[in-house]
């Protein structure tokens, strides 16, 4: 007699600026993934981004019944994370302090990942179905020692890529075939910003932040010159919010070279452009460095340094790095990034019973709000 084989099939739900993933997958299926697209004018519409819930869920909805997928067939929803109250890495219930929490603005940033919640709650909740979120931006695992910066008032914040790396860093552990909880691990991810982190036995106990302080990316400013910064916050030619923009839109690679396209960059390089070739140099030799920083985190007892998201796909940045950091330990390039499908296998794993959900406490949580 054969034991019957629970499939599971969940609904995933990333919301970004100016787009919503979708897709659903039966177990580590994907069934389907579209994303839908979101232009300037109508979102122009809303005041905040909780404002847009009801416009988005329609889509979603919209595009299930296309699919032929009914909400009842569903055994869990997962919505993406944002930078909410300090948070330990895992599977989280989506509940009313979260729900709460974010809609008065006890959070650590205003962005539209914040939304991911209410979606996922608000198609899940009718019908009886758990909604989850996963790995969210404020994923916090620092050693105190990590949070002390050199002016008081301004502490070092957990906020980074956390869901595609902790991903990224289960997957690199499974290639070395060992366990994410024995193994010591530094993890890149490469996008238009840029996070670099340090996990020692599945912890991540520092981490680059890309808005504040980071190498600089396509887009963003990273780390730089804090006399000069202060400069020009007072130079009276940028209100906080266009100095806000310049920093996380339209710096790093954007400042140089007016395009932040690593693939164009590249073909100007291949056609003897050295401008270009000096600045995703730089890029790169800046990341090499924030590597070095978090070697030295981990003492020197490093498995493997591991490297993903899109610009991973780059010879020149990965070759750049490889030739200034591979001293320090076997590097594995994972290029490319899959935030659905770690959303997916955070909600499978509680559904298996693989580990528990956890419960969003935020009462007493301390916070201060940052630009993002």
């Amino acid at each position: 007699m054969y034991e019957r084989l629970i499939m599971y099939k969940i609904l995933v739900i990333n919301p970004g600026g100016t787009s919503t993933k979708i897709g659903v997958y039966e177990d580590e299926t994907p069934l389907f993934i579209e994303t839908v697209r979101h232009s300037n004018e109508e979102l122009s519409r809303f005041e905040t981004h909780l404002d847009q819930y009801e416009y988005r869920r329609a889509h979603i909805i919209k595009l299930l019944e296309k699919k032929a997928v009914p909400l009842k067939s569903l055994s869990a929803v997962v919505g993406r994370g944002g930078p909410f109250l300090p948070l330990k890495s895992g599977t989280y219930r989506v509940n009313d302090r979260i729900l709460n929490d974010v809609k008065h603005g006890k959070v650590q940033a205003e962005h539209i990942s914040n939304i991911g919640v209410f979606l996922a709650h608000g198609i899940a909740e009718p019908h009886g179905i758990p909604s989850f979120f996963v790995d969210p931006v404020s994923v916090d695992e620092f050693e105190p020692v990590a949070r002390i910066s050199g002016v008081k008032e301004i502490p070092r914040l957990s906020l980074s890529h956390a869901l595609n790396m902790k991903a990224t860093a289960r997957r690199a552990a499974r290639e070395l075939t060992k366990d994410y909880k024995n193994v010591n691990l530094i993890i890149v991810h490469l996008g238009s910003g840029i996070s670099v982190s340090a996990h020692r036995k599945g912890r991540q106990i520092d981490s680059s932040n890309a808005n504040d302080e980071a190498p600089f990316s396509p887009q963003r400013a990273g780390t730089v010159p804090l006399t000069g910064l202060v400069k020009l916050c007072y130079s009276g030619k940028y209100t906080e919010k266009e100095m806000m923009k310049k920093l996380l839109k339209k710096s790093g690679l954007f400042s140089h070279l007016e395009t932040d396209n690593v693939e164009e960059i590249e073909r100007g390089i291949e056609n003897s452009d050295k401008e270009s070739e000096l600045v995703l140099e730089a890029m790169a030799y800046q990341v090499s460095k924030w590597i070095g920083q978090m070697a030295v985190v981990l003492s020197g007892r490093i498995d493997a340094i591991v490297i993903s998201g899109g610009i991973a796909h780059s010879k020149f940045v990965i070759n750049y790095i490889k030739s200034k950091t591979e001293f320090l330990a076997k590097i594995i390039v994972l290029p490319g990034e899959d935030e659905m499908e770690a959303l997916a296998m955070g909600a499978l794993r509680v559904l298996r019973g693989e580990e528990a959900a956890k419960e969003y406490e935020g009462v007493g949580k301390k916070f201060e709000k940052r630009g993002m």
